[in-house]
């Protein structure tokens, strides 16, 4: 079974009652229609506006079929999660989210959805992944910067959430946030190209020094972007940690714990990530609906290990249908 664990999914339903006006957050805005809505969250700035491929199910559907994925996990938006809304108010809008999302995912029996949860309170995205997973969520993606444009995964506030994960023994699929504060990002389309290679080897390697990945041993991370720069950076990041300050955990076995997509657009960059992280711990990912999207997965893979190959096969589907708790067909 072909899985692909990194795609992105924005029930219809949603976007209707939000263009509506039919949903009771004071502090969520909307505005446009079909490819031009965008969410305004507090009074901030307008997202990014909501593709319609994002909702589209014949579309989604005819591609999967297409590229031989017979499973797609997934996830919200990024520019969707609401970090900034007040606790409670942004707890509940992660709930109404998700209810949508379990709803949504009937449309087409091939997607595993994630859920949403409100990293502005560690102790409140604990309470919605305990009910998006009995709910039937197979984990939860975050982004990786908790108050919106700021904040970090390893802030003590968020550790009643890793302390849930850990109870649950849930896999949590860490993306990198649209935004960077970095100016030198803002040309040339660096804020995607490259900021969000930065934006999630910052926020891991926080979370490899803090010790979480062996403080909550049962979570499953997942990394975006095959690991963005950790899998290249790992030497380092230990070399530094064998000479530099005291009180750091030691980021090589951190790293074993890590998962990986296979978003990296280039065959030999694969077979890198894949021989130093390991190739069980390598999972195919797309990042479906965006024109970015790592085109023809199954053969990319297949490209990197062989067709038929136990490798393959890992990577294909097996893995993620162990992490993520998708029964295999």
């Amino acid at each position: 079974m072909n899985i692909d664990i990194h795609a992105h999914f924005v029930p219809q339903s949603l976007l209707d009652e939000l263009v509506g006006g039919k949903h009771p957050f004071p502090s969520v805005k909307s505005a446009g229609e079909k490819d031009s809505i965008r969410v305004t969250f507090n009074q901030e700035e307008p997202k990014r506006p909501v593709l319609t491929a994002m909702s589209d199910i014949p579309l989604r559907k005819r591609v999967l079929e297409e590229q031989n994925i017979d499973r797609q996990v997934v996830a919200g938006w990024v520019d969707l999660f609401g970090y900034t809304l007040p606790a409670a108010e942004g707890a509940d809008w992660a709930r109404y989210f998700n209810e949508h999302m379990l709803k949504g995912v009937k449309a087409l029996d091939r997607f595993v959805p994630l859920a949403t949860v409100p990293l502005q309170s560690g102790a409140l995205a604990a309470r919605v992944l305990d009910e998006a997973l009995n709910a039937g969520c197979h984990g939860a993606m975050i982004a990786t910067q908790p108050k919106g444009q700021s904040g970090n995964l390893d802030d003590p506030d968020l550790n009643p959430f890793w302390e849930a994960a850990n109870a649950r023994k849930a896999t949590i699929f860490v993306h990198p946030t649209f935004g960077c504060c970095d100016d030198r990002l803002k040309g040339y389309g660096l804020v995607n190209a490259l900021g969000r290679i930065t934006d999630s080897t910052i926020a891991v390697s926080r979370l490899l020094y803090s010790g979480h990945l062996l403080r909550y041993p049962d979570v499953n991370l997942v990394v975006a972007h095959g690991g963005a720069a950790l899998p290249m950076s790992i030497g380092r990041l230990s070399s530094s940690f064998k000479g530099g300050p005291a009180g750091r955990a030691d980021p090589l076995e951190g790293f074993k714990r890590l998962y990986f997509d296979t978003v990296v657009y280039d065959v030999p960059t694969l077979r890198f990530v894949c021989e130093k992280a390991g190739s069980d711990k390598v999972m195919m990912g797309t990042d479906q609906p965006f024109g970015n999207a790592q085109k023809n997965p199954v053969q990319f893979v297949q490209s990197c290990c062989g067709t038929g190959t136990a490798e393959s096969a890992m990577i294909l589907g097996d893995t993620a249908a162990r992490v993520f708790r998708i029964p295999q067909a």
